[in-house]
């Protein structure tokens, strides 16, 4: 038999593990190259997995609500038509694995109830101190009413703060300080709103601190004049979303920039890897993009570089929509070289952005103001109005220094000074 695996996708750059969802194909099933094979989550996406291949489903290795480690092989396909008889689940071994790890990470509940409650809405509920009598009073919105992750996670949002009462630091704790940490506790007074993080926020918060702990960050800003790259914009935005039946924004100009600016800074496209400096050959930009929920996701433009403008707007404007609407697949949220921020969203001026690790840099651009400016001219130095922004580039000191930081910085700058307002899209 020739074989191929079906591997369980990396879906986020912290992602270590997702739970299989639903299957769409059972045992015997032929199917095709990109036919959906299952659906897995994770607490930051949604996805469907495709099939790679053309072929027979010959096993199917995990059960739905399997929570199961990527990399995992969850399925095989074979390329000849060929099945086994291998029943609901296949390698006990791998399943009673999976299981185990579950295990550890919830503790033994006796769920005494008509309704199921997946491996993964249990470590929540478990994680977020959400009661039994809580869990059977949330509305589930999935097949049969059942509880799903986003149930889980809206209930937590809208969840009646609990009362939680600060410790008191007592002369124990200070005759103790040199055998432990000393934890600070905030004072809390009456009317203060005392709110749980919740499990995505928590995992952001780790993310971010252990960047700040990791990479020793620098930050430059430059302001650059984006005066023609604005008249341009308004004199193409009507006919374009005529056209297109999408918005244009500015931001695929500044992706464009920032990608042209990278073939001649290229170490700024880099990883650090232990003592290893990886210099990407491909230029793949994320984009964090700002949920409903409040949480953070980064989808990834891939090759940036080899999109022109449209290109760059039709992905963006994909990508955008997916994450608001938690539909983005493994690939759209893998694979990241350089990432930005746009502060402009929100009408900041500037901002001072932490690096997504592994990547050495993020740019962060600000909203768009008129300003007086000076402008040389052939008769003399006269005062304009002009369309001035500042963007703002953090790096990691440890690949790259003030100098290639700086220069990298200023050319983004200058190809969009030097825009081509006359071009069309």
């Amino acid at each position: 038999m020739t074989n191929f695996e079906i591997l369980m996708p990396k879906l986020g750059e912290s992602i270590e593990e997702a739970t299989i969802i639903k299957w769409f194909v059972k045992v015997g099933d032929k199917v095709e190259e990109d036919d959906i094979l299952l659906e897995v989550a994770t607490d930051k996406v949604d996805s469907e997995i495709p099939s790679a291949v053309d072929g027979v489903i010959a096993k199917v290795l995990f059960k739905e609500d399997d929570i199961v480690p990527v990399g995992t092989t969850i399925a095989i396909i074979n390329l000849n038509g060929e099945t086994e008889e291998v029943g609901e689940t296949i390698q006990q071994d791998r399943i009673e694995k999976v299981e185990k790890k579950v295990n550890t990470n919830i503790e033994k509940e006796d769920y005494k109830s008509g309704r199921f409650y997946s491996p993964l809405v249990k470590n929540i509920s478990k994680n977020e101190n959400i009661s039994f009598d809580e869990l059977e009073n949330i509305k589930g919105s999935g097949l049969n009413e059942r509880v799903t992750k986003n149930d889980v996670l809206n209930y937590l949002e809208n969840r009646k703060p609990e009362t939680v009462k600060p410790k008191v630091i007592g002369q124990n704790d200070l005759n103790n300080a040199d055998k432990k940490p000393l934890k600070v506790y905030s004072s809390v007074n009456a009317g203060d709103e005392i709110v749980q993080m919740d499990r995505m926020r928590r995992m952001i918060a780790d993310h971010m601190v252990n960047s700040v702990k990791v990479a020793p960050h620098v930050t430059s800003m430059v302001e650059a004049d984006v005066t023609e790259i604005v008249f341009w914009r308004n004199r193409i935005k009507d006919e374009f979303f005529q056209r297109e039946k999408e918005k244009i924004s500015y931001l695929p100009v500044f992706i464009e920039a920032m990608a042209q600016a990278m073939k001649d800074y290229p170490m700024v496209n880099s990883s650090l890897d232990g003592d290893n400096i990886i210099i990407h050959k491909d230029i793949n930009i994320g984009i964090a993009v700002a949920l409903p929920s409040g949480s953070l996701i980064v989808p990834v433009i891939k090759k940036a570089d080899q999109l022109n403008l449209l290109g760059l707007t039709k992905e963006l404007n994909r990508l955008a929509n997916a994450a608001r609407n938690n539909k983005l697949s493994p690939d759209d949220v893998t694979g990241g070289t350089f990432s930005v921020s746009n502060f402009g969203t929100f009408k900041n001026v500037m901002g001072t952005p932490i690096i997504n690790q592994p990547q050495v840099a993020i740019m962060a651009v600000g909203t768009i103001e008129k300003k007086p400016a000076v402008i040389e001219t052939s008769t003399g130095d006269i005062i304009a109005i002009r369309h001035k922004m500042f963007l703002s580039l953090s790096y990691d000191h440890r690949v790259v220094d003030g100098a290639l930081g700086g220069a990298y910085l200023r050319k983004v700058a200058d190809y969009l000074e030097a825009f081509d307002a006359k071009q069309t899209l």
